[in-house]
């Protein structure tokens, strides 16, 4: 089977900002560096099955607690 490169890259162009968004969404929520891992997820999108399988670790990762300060202000 033939795969043309021109139809790969496109592959990998669109997935870049599907992943990217998706891997974003996820990092804010389940990571202390969302920026870091969404350049990851991005990276991973040049080989399609990894992207896939880094987005399900990304859910499956426990949300990050975010520590309030007890100051009040007025």
């Amino acid at each position: 089977m033939n795969i043309n490169a021109a139809l790969y890259g496109q592959l990998v162009f669109l997935s870049m900002f599907i992943i990217g968004g998706l891997s974003y969404y996820l990092a804010k929520r389940k990571t202390s560096t969302p920026k870091m891992a969404t350049l990851i997820g991005v990276l991973l999108c040049i080989v399609p099955p990894l992207n896939v399988v880094y987005l399900v670790v990304l859910m499956l990762k426990n949300d990050v607690v975010v520590k309030q300060s007890h100051e009040t202000s007025l």
